[in-house]
Parts: C-alpha cells; sequence; structure tokens
C-alpha cells in the first residue's frame, strides 16, 4: 500500500512534539482526575454497597484504581513514543481501514452516550436543587435536558478552549464537597450492615461467589467500566508527554489515587446516609438488577440536611459543564476525523440532540448497564492493543487494511463481556470489563501468532 492510498486520518496526522509537551501535573494527572470527579463514578459506587459491606466495596476499589492504570499505560506509552493520538496508533492493531470503525468511529458512538450521561446528571440533580419531582419524560425534565444538551454542544463545538479552562479548576469543588458529605454522614456507617438487611439480594449470584466476593467485584466493575474509553484514550493524554516517567506518574497520580480518594468518599457517603436513614436503600431498589444509582447518590447527598444540601446540587449541576460539552466535541472529532468530508460543528450538534433524546427519556440512567457496554466494547480493545504491543516491542506502525486479528479479538471480548446485559442468558458476575481485557489479550496473541497480522505501511515523510 502507497502512502497516497493511506486512509486521510493516517496521512494527516502530524505527531506532537516534544517541545510542546509538559510536565504530568499540568495535563494528564488534572485531566483524569477531573473524570474520575464526576457523578456518574461516585454514583456507580453504590452498586458495590448494594452487597453489604463497605470494605468490600473498598477492596474493590482499590483493584479497580489500578485495573485502570493498567488499561491506561500501553495507550499511554505508544502516545508518548509516537506523540499521535489513539485513532494513529490504533492502526496497527485493527489495521488503515480497520482503524475507522475500530477504535474510531466506535468511540464517537460511545462519547454521544456519555454526553447523554451527563446530560441526565446535570437535569436529575438540577431538579433537586429546586426541589422538583420531574423525572425522565415529563416536559420539564424535557426542557432542561434539551437547553443544557444543545448549549453544551455548541460551546463544545466553538468554544472547546474556554471548557479546557474551566476544566482545570471546577474539579475542585466536587473533590470539597464529597469530601464534606462522606466527613457529614460518616456517624451512620457503624448501621449500615443493620440497615441492609431488609435489601433483598440476589440470592442466585451469591450461592455462586461469596458476598464478599460480589461486593468487591462489582465495586471493580464499577471503576473499570466507568474508565474503559478514558484508558484506551491514554494515548491521547499522554502524547502531551516528555518521558515514560511522567506517563507513570500522571496515570498514577490521575488515574489510581485519584479514582480511590473519589470512591472512597462516594462509598462513606452513601453507606453513612443508608446506616442513618434506611429508605433510601429500599427507595432505589437496592439488591435488585432494578438498582437507582442516581436515587442513590442524590438522596446520599440529601442527607447531609439543610441548604448546604441546595449548594451540594448546585455543585454537582456545574461540575457536569465541562464533561457535557467534551463529549459532544469528541464524538464529533471521531466522526469528522474519520470521515472528514462531514462537518465538525454539525456533528457535534448532532451527537448534543442524540445525548438530549437518550438522556430526557432516562434510557441513560442504566448506569450498571452502560458501564457493562463500555467495558465490553473497550476493555477487549485495550487488551488486543497490549498484546500488540508486546508483539511488536512498540509501535509497528500501521497495517495493511483490516488487520483480522484485532478484529475477531475484540468480538471474542466484547462478547464475553456484554453477557451481563442480554436478558435470558447471562448474568452480572462484576469481572466483565476484567473478562474481556484479557479475552482480547489472548486471542490477539493465538491469532497474529498464527499469522492473521497484515503487513505494515509506511506513514507519510516525517510521521
Amino acid at each position: 500500500m502507497s502512502n497516497q492510498s493511506l486512509p486521510n486520518y493516517l496521512r494527516s496526522a502530524v505527531p506532537n512534539p516534544l517541545d510542546r509537551r509538559a510536565p504530568w501535573y499540568k495535563n494528564t494527572a488534572p485531566s483524569y482526575a477531573g473524570i474520575f470527579l464526576s457523578v456518574p463514578f461516585m454514583a456507580g459506587m453504590a452498586v458495590a454497597l448494594q452487597y453489604g459491606s463497605v470494605w468490600a466495596g473498598v477492596v474493590g476499589l482499590i483493584l479497580g484504581a489500578l485495573f485502570c492504570f493498567a488499561l491506561y499505560y500501553v495507550p499511554g506509552l505508544l502516545g508518548f513514543k509516537t506523540g499521535m493520538p489513539l485513532y494513529v496508533v490504533g492502526s496497527s492493531t485493527f489495521g488503515t481501514h480497520g482503524g475507522i470503525l475500530m477504535p474510531g468511529l466506535l468511540m464517537g458512538v460511545l462519547q454521544i452516550g456519555w454526553h447523554a450521561v451527563f446530560t441526565f446528571s446535570a437535569a436529575k440533580f438540577f431538579m433537586s436543587a429546586i426541589e422538583s419531582s420531574a423525572g425522565p419524560n415529563t416536559g420539564q425534565f424535557w426542557l432542561v435536558c434539551a437547553i443544557w444538551g444543545i448549549v453544551l454542544a455548541l460551546v463544545g463545538a466553538v468554544g472547546i478552549g474556554l471548557l479546557g479552562r474551566l476544566s482545570s479548576f471546577i474539579p475542585i469543588f466536587p473533590l470539597v464537597i464529597i469530601i464534606i458529605a462522606g466527613f457529614k454522614n460518616m456517624s451512620g456507617l457503624s448501621n449500615f450492615s443493620s440497615a441492609m438487611q431488609a435489601v433483598s439480594f440476589p440470592t442466585a449470584l451469591s450461592a455462586l461467589i461469596p458476598v464478599m466476593g460480589l461486593g468487591a467485584f462489582a465495586a471493580m466493575q464499577a471503576a473499570a467500566g466507568f474508565f474503559a474509553t478514558a484508558g484506551a484514550a491514554g494515548a491521547d493524554f499522554a502524547m502531551n508527554s516528555r518521558s515514560e516517567k511522567d506517563v507513570a506518574l500522571g496515570g498514577f497520580f490521575g488515574i489510581t489515587i485519584a479514582a480511590i480518594v473519589a470512591g472512597v468518599f462516594a462509598i462513606i457517603t452513601i453507606a453513612g446516609a443508608i446506616g442513618n436513614n434506611p429508605t433510601i436503600a429500599t427507595d432505589a431498589h437496592m439488591g435488585t438488577s432494578q438498582i437507582d444509582n442516581w436515587g442513590v447518590f442524590i438522596s446520599s447527598i440529601g442527607q447531609v440536611g439543610g441548604n448546604v444540601s441546595k449548594v451540594m446540587y448546585w455543585v454537582f449541576v456545574v461540575a457536569c459543564i465541562c464533561p457535557t460539552g467534551f463529549c459532544a466535541f469528541l464524538a464529533a472529532n471521531a466522526f469528522s476525523t474519520m470521515i472528514p468530508s462531514l462537518p465538525r460543528t454539525l456533528l457535534t450538534l448532532i451527537a448534543g440532540i442524540i445525548g438530549v433524546i437518550l438522556a430526557a427519556t432516562g434510557t441513560s440512567q442504566n448506569l450498571v448497564g452502560f458501564f457493562l457496554i463500555i467495558g465490553a466494547s473497550f476493555g477487549p480493545i485495550i487488551g488486543a492493543m497490549v498484546a500488540d504491543y508486546i508483539r511488536s516491542g512498540g509501535w509497528a506502525g500501521p497495517r495493511q487494511g483490516v488487520n483480522w486479528a484485532g478484529y475477531i479479538a475484540w468480538a471474542a471480548g466484547f462478547v464475553v463481556g456484554i453477557l451481563g446485559v442480554i436478558p435470558q442468558i447471562g448474568f452480572s458476575y462484576g469481572l466483565e470489563t476484567l473478562m474481556s481485557f484479557v479475552t482480547g489479550f489472548a486471542v490477539y496473541l493465538i491469532l497474529a501468532g498464527a499469522g492473521l497480522e497484515p503487513k505494515t505501511v509506511e506513514m507519510p515523510a516525517g510521521k
């Protein structure tokens, strides 16, 4: 394949030079920390607590935070060593043309889902702040979602620099709030276990896996499923790193430490609130497949009481500004990069509108299912990339056409990871993202060793 026949996204790719890079504490660490200091991640911790053990949740959270670092590290090294973003370095694992769909367009599709999740989150906290009971599919909820999602999609299209500046300090506020809420609700921790005795556990699963294991696995999956797309985007983050040390330190503090801090205080906040008010658990259907993570988290913040809770609600509304705009921008960026003829601004607006519909109808409120889809989609992508990296001793370069070793590895890992959300077929066991990663890694090694990797092609001169 000649350079001229390469897809445009590869022909136009330009590496980020070393003189434009910065220390880990100025880019990678704060950017990733802001991701974990978000409502979806902290609300996701409620899943682990429905199994009745705070310690299980903390143990699983720590394991999940370490696994998140593992998901990030090889994509991060690829970004640092090449100076190229994910869609370029992914062309080795999935091919020059295969990379258009995987991870390119797939990342765009899932970013629309994230836009919907953050729009839904902002609307839920807004309703709590104004003491409204309006929920999905009501006129008021539709109005809030439409204004929020479309306005921030437009900001993402034309004011991404503003969002970047805001994201450098806004995450500080939810961090302060969750710490305050954790200490305020801590008095209820001693009553948490007894308060959860009224919750009905999924007995079929408890017979297979000890409750301690279920709680830990659920926390690990919540962290890993939440983070999987951001882990693959480690290439985009670390292409701004100066050295491997920057890659490691940025990931350790921005991912592992940030996830543990945000997750532990979220667990304390939720568990303490339930200990003080057990109806939070029953009202949110904890212990069932219909758990309302948002209801648990919002009620736990409300347990702080008075005007302080209202201030906290508003802080979490504000905290959704940057991620909502970023997700619409990233979705459009993925589509316009892979298909340059499509106008970026229009795509951003379309992504925002789709996100609004998913949020306003309540489709995006199932965090457990969404995290499973994210983990099943990107767990095997990263697993295959890690296998490719190990086989090649680094980045091999774009591979001609479609790399079927990568595609088959992804398909096998996706099936393993998605079973938990298919009715009447599988069940959620808490290790879906890990198993999809391992499957993608193993299958790629086997198929690449059997000769299914295409030949590499050269990037244009200077790339």
